[in-house]
């Protein structure tokens, strides 16, 4: 091998590192759903994270240029061929380790090499690599190695790139779902939305529905149009009677664009309020978005809302189509519930139905909200032709949702409340609302809210304030972002002693073990996805 053909692989040097150094960045880019904007905003909050590997990698590259010159380019031949693969391979054996050095131990979600991931790495692979020999042409020979300084601006590149294939490929899985979707004329499609409480009505209705219907939900929180198409294309089948669709939005026409695939004849708007306001921006624009899904009804389509007294309450007004509104107490709702009695092991209540009558009801799932998501879910299931006694047996047997006020206990230990998995205004509010009902010593630890804009210090020195009447104990979790809410705890008069400020849900767990009690309570509220650790 000659000198000037071992240079022309010089490039592949800084290319191979960076494919595997930038796990990190595209583990990010796969929490944001690739959503641009979402991940450049990952990439300010996580700077370390983000540029470290590209400086580490160029940082290599050079170093690795410099044994180039000092012996490739001395020794040539075929030993110089074996030392140049040598020096390639050392590349990506660095790219692993810088990689692996910089990405996080313990990720809640694990960065997952999908159909999509390994195509973005096919594009990476081919842009980085022209990126590499174009810049390898400059007169100074060191410049090829130092393009991995804006390796996040490369990977979003390189997203860019492979975003028409993206969309094809999706187009397809969509179109194909909806196809199989809408194969049967008499299938029930329900679409459910709203800024909270959308995943526990969902399995809440598919849980009263299966006692007439075989009915399928939307596992987990899939609730995006590559999810639900997912979801379609590999769990429907000809003998399921109704489809429950969850539909997510964190941007205007969301909800459109999954009104397009599901195409709903029933919708249940469960509320509206401050949730992913960082890129709503407005709650004018989440009642907008939120509203699509009523606007998608057909003209004979059925559409049910919560009496909040307010923004859903406005929406029921204006609606001109077939509609049901419900309520916690009596009034002119057409679902209601009557003689409330709340408490640490759930709740029981009177369920009534306009021109139906009442029966009694109980369910293990705590707080008052809980009842309004079965009210909501009742009256979808009274039109559907359920009597009150099947949905009364259905709601006694409802499960918790996963880490969503879920009850967890064990003999000679403490009680957990497990609310991790997000947290909004309106929801904290209703697992502190919990707490109060368990005998002290009641704990909380939480690392507070995300993606409320411009508010979102506000609404967590609020959060503080509530929980100095809820808890006894604070165990706070992060550092700029914790301390809004330790300025309301402390506005609100919480003892100083029992406010506790740690930086990590694991150094939380070491304070926990030191002074918990087996007859404490203890409530997990919110749990931030990795893209949303303080470094």
């Amino acid at each position: 091998m000659s000198v000037e053909w071992s240079r022309w692989l010089l490039p592949l040097i800084p290319v191979g590192m960076s494919l595997f150094a930038a796990k990190g960045i595209y583990h990010m880019f796969q929490l944001e759903s690739y959503q641009f904007p979402g991940y450049f905003r990952a990439i300010r909050r996580n700077p370390a994270h983000a540029w470290l590997p590209g400086l580490y990698t160029a940082a290599a590259s050079v170093a690795l240029f410099y044994i180039y010159d000092l012996a490739v380019r001395q020794v040539g031949g075929w030993l110089g061929a074996v030392f140049m693969a040598g020096l390639i391979a050392l590349a990506c054996l660095a790219g692993v380790g810088i990689g692996k050095a910089l990405t996080e131990k313990k990720t809640k979600k694990k960065f997952v090499f999908t159909g999509r991931v390994k195509r973005l790495y096919a594009v990476s692979a081919l842009a980085m690599g022209a990126l590499s020999y174009g810049v390898e042409l400059s007169p100074l020979a060191v410049v090829p190695a130092l393009w991995p300084l804006a390796l996040p601006f490369v990977v979003a590149l390189c997203g860019l790139l492979a975003w028409p294939v993206e969309k094809a490929i999706s187009e397809f899985y969509f179109r194909d779902a909806r196809r199989k979707l809408l194969s049967n004329p008499k299938l029930i499609r329900i679409g459910i939305t709203g800024s909270y409480g959308k995943t526990s009505v969902k399995h809440i209705i598919g849980a009263i529905l299966a006692e007439k219907y075989p009915t399928l939900i939307t596992p987990a929180s899939f609730n995006t149009p590559m999810g639900v198409s997912r979801a379609i294309r590999e769990r429907l089948t000809p003998s399921h009677q109704v489809f429950v669709g969850e539909m997510g939005a964190r941007h205007v026409g969301d909800i459109k664009e999954m009104c397009r695939l599901v195409k709903p004849t029933i919708g249940v708007l469960t509320s509206v309020g401050p949730q992913h306001l960082e890129t709503f921006k407005t709650i004018e624009r989440v009642a907008k978005t939120k509203y699509e899904l009523i606007d998608a009804l057909p003209a004979d389509g059925h559409a049910y809302f919560y009496d909040d007294h307010g923004i859903c309450r406005s929406m029921y007004d204006r609606t001109d189509k077939p509609k049901t509104l419900v309520s916690l107490t009596p009034g002119d709702a057409d679902v209601w519930s009557e003689n409330i009695s709340v408490s640490a092991q759930g709740s029981a209540f009177e369920l009534c139905v306009r021109g139906r009558g009442s029966i009694a009801c109980h369910t293990r799932l705590l707080g008052e909200h809980n009842i309004v998501n079965i009210l909501t879910a009742a009256a979808v299931a009274n039109d559907l032709g359920l009597t009150l006694r099947q949905i009364a047996n259905a709601v006694a047997r409802l499960q918790p949702v996963k880490s969503r006020l879920e009850l967890l206990t064990s003999p000679n230990s403490f009680t957990v409340i497990n609310d991790a998995f997000n947290s909004n205004p309106v929801s904290s509010k209703a697992a502190l609302q919990v707490l109060r009902q368990f005998p002290s010593r009641r704990i909380i630890i939480t690392p507070g809210m995300v993606e409320l804009g411009a508010r979102e210090a506000e609404y967590n020195r609020e959060f503080g304030r509530e929980i100095a009447s809820a808890a006894d104990v604070a165990i706070i979790v992060g550092k700029k972002r914790a301390q809004p809410i330790l300025d309301g705890l402390r506005e609100a008069g919480f003892p100083e002693q029992n406010i506790h400020r740690v930086d990590n849900l694991d150094a939380s767990t070491v304070l926990l073990r030191s002074f918990v009690r087996k007859e404490d309570t203890v409530l997990y509220e919110n749990d931030l996805p990795d893209h949303y650790q303080e470094a």
